[in-house]
C-alpha cells in the first residue's frame, strides 16, 4: 500500500531523498559517470565602456556537455556581435572544462536564427511551449 502526495514545499531532507537516489540510480547505470557535484555552473558578461553589463550568458557544463540555460543581450547591443562573441566564449570554457557537445533550448520569438547562424543544429521543436509558441532544441558538436 502507498499514499501519493503533491507539495509546493518538501522537506528539505524528503528533496535530497530524491535527488541522492536518481544519482545513485544513474552511478550504478553508467560507470564512470560525472558526479552531479562536478557540475559547473558559469556565466559570461559582456560590459560596455562604463562597466555596465549589456548582455550575458547563464550556463553550466556537466555530462560531457555544455548547457546554455540563458543568452540575453540589451537593445543597445544586439546585431553588433556581441551574442556571438559570447557564445564563442561559453563554448570555449566549456571545452577547456571537457566539454565536447552543447545544448540550448529556445522559444519562437527568441534566437532559433542566432544559434542556427552559430553552428547549432536544430534537433527537435515541441509545439504549443508555451501556447500560441514554440520551443526548440538544439546542438552543436564543440
Amino acid at each position: 500500500m502507498f499514499s501519493i502526495d503533491i507539495t509546493t514545499s518538501p522537506s528539505k531532507d524528503d528533496s535530497n531523498l530524491l535527488s541522492q537516489g536518481i544519482i545513485d540510480f544513474n552511478q550504478a547505470s553508467v560507470p564512470g559517470l560525472e558526479r552531479n557535484e562536478d557540475e559547473v555552473k558559469f556565466t559570461v558578461f559582456a560590459r560596455n565602456s562604463s562597466n555596465e553589463v549589456i548582455g550575458g550568458i547563464r550556463a553550466s557544463c556537466y555530462w560531457n556537455t555544455l548547457h546554455i540555460e540563458l543568452l540575453w543581450l540589451s537593445e543597445e547591443c544586439r546585431g553588433q556581435g556581441v551574442g556571438a562573441e559570447l557564445v564563442k566564449n561559453a563554448e570555449l570554457f566549456a571545452r577547456e572544462k571537457g566539454c565536447e557537445k552543447a545544448l540550448v533550448e529556445t522559444t519562437s520569438w527568441q534566437a532559433k536564427p542566432f544559434y542556427e547562424k552559430n553552428g547549432y543544429e536544430h534537433m527537435a521543436t515541441l509545439s504549443g511551449r508555451p501556447k500560441g509558441q514554440a520551443s526548440h532544441y538544439l546542438s552543436k558538436t564543440l
